[in-house]
């Protein structure tokens, strides 16, 4: 583990409340783990022991309908969480892990962590707060699918991995295109309608890349409302 993994580790939020003497416990007993990209982390239904810090690439969690069909509950990366819950309560895994590119994460044993809350109320306040996000951002997708089109949500997407605040901007797509449509509840050749629209609104899809001509007009196609429209007619 380098300085800089530590250095991600101790800024994330199910660490950041611990001092700097809880935390060098705890990730002297925490372990690397390397993965290349569409590796099984965990499954569905495994035993829940340890959770888990992304500190490079990317991790879906998803779960597998009975009839086998996929649905992405979130993705993940570099500081970010994921495990928390289910392992505080020796539960097994509500969903499967996979690495969506090669990546590092920080496994931390289940057990070592409960210690750790025992020993330092600080480690429960931000495993909540960890959860806590968890839940903000699954309320935000139902939010998403409720209120905006497929393109707004394709937009907002593109505005979250986008450093810009005006101007032109251009986004390098993380994944590929049929994890960006499972993660925004579409279907790829929805994902592909919705670029097409937001053609109308300075979008140029390149190969991986995002080319955005006005960032804020963007931002305000997102924020839309998509009744709106209608209205006009």
């Amino acid at each position: 583990m380098t300085p800089e993994h530590r250095t991600i580790a101790a800024k994330s939020i199910l660490l950041s409340g611990a001092s700097p003497e809880a935390l060098e416990v705890l990730l002297k007993n925490s372990r690397l783990r390397p993965f290349d990209r569409g590796a099984c982390i965990f499954l569905q239904g495994e035993k829940a022991t340890a959770i888990y810090i992304v500190v490079e690439g990317w991790v879906k969690l998803y779960r597998v309908a009975p009839n086998g069909a996929e649905a992405v509950v979130g993705v993940f990366t570099k500081g970010r969480s994921f495990g928390e819950a289910v392992a505080f309560r020796s539960d097994v895994y509500p969903v499967a892990a996979e690495a969506v590119t090669d990546c590092k994460v920080i496994r931390i044993e289940a057990e070592a962590y409960l210690r750790q809350i025992r020993e330092n109320p600080d480690f429960a306040v931000s495993m909540l707060s960890a959860t806590f996000v968890h839940l903000q951002s699954l309320v935000s997708q139902v939010e998403a699918l409720k209120a905006q089109t497929g393109a707004q949500r394709v937009a907002e997407f593109l505005l979250e991995l986008s450093s810009c605040e005006s101007g032109e901007c251009e986004v390098t797509l993380p994944y590929d295109k049929v994890l960006i449509a499972g993660r925004l509840g579409m279907k790829p050749e929805s994902l592909s309608r919705a670029f097409g629209k937001l053609r109308e609104h300075g979008v140029k899809i390149q190969q991986n890349h995002a080319l955005i001509s006005d960032i804020a007009a963007l931002r305000d196609f997102s924020l839309e409302d998509p009744a709106t429209s209608w209205n006009k007619l």
